[in-house]
């Protein structure tokens, strides 16, 4: 049986957290498969305005990072004063080689091919959030059970 619908849970704020919802949305639209996003705790750093576009690599308890070569990057090594700043400028500057775009575009990309994209009202509340927050290709703040309702039937995403 194929999958006719997804909905994706979009729950970290870093670079490396928010890309793989990002990409499985756009993968889902471009297969004919219907996709909503769900952004709840830092994933909202995705789609807010002032932030979207400066979300950086998490070093600091990262045990998978590894250093240009292959080499594992030591946990203590992320602490290191710029170090958050080199990892993501040289996994962006990967990303460019790939053709992988900025959070901001994505999100517009996955917009504009029918996709869907909500922001969690506990969270928004907790962080005293509103809709003007947010870029505007967010249709609207929902609740888990609205959520829920919504993807009915759907493979549900948590990443």
């Amino acid at each position: 049986m194929a999958i006719e619908k997804v909905s994706i849970v979009v729950s970290r704020g870093s670079l490396e957290g928010v890309y793989p919802g990002l990409i499985m949305a756009n993968g889902a639209r471009m297969e004919g498969i219907e996709a909503t996003l769900f952004f709840t705790f830092f994933g909202l750093d995705a789609i807010i305005k002032k932030r979207m576009d400066n979300l950086s690599v998490a070093t600091v308890g990262n045990a998978a990072l590894r250093l240009p070569g292959g080499m594992k990057m030591p946990t203590v090594m992320g602490a290191i004063p710029g170090m958050s700043s080199f990892v993501t400028h040289m996994m962006k500057k990967e990303m460019d080689k790939i053709d992988i775009p900025p959070v901001g575009e994505f999100i517009e990309m996955i917009h504009d091919a029918g996709g869907e994209l909500y922001a969690c009202k506990a969270t928004v509340d907790m962080f005293h959030l509103g809709m003007k927050d947010f870029c505007p290709q967010v249709s609207d703040i929902i609740s888990v059970g609205q959520f829920y309702e919504m993807s009915e039937n759907a493979e549900i995403i948590f990443t």
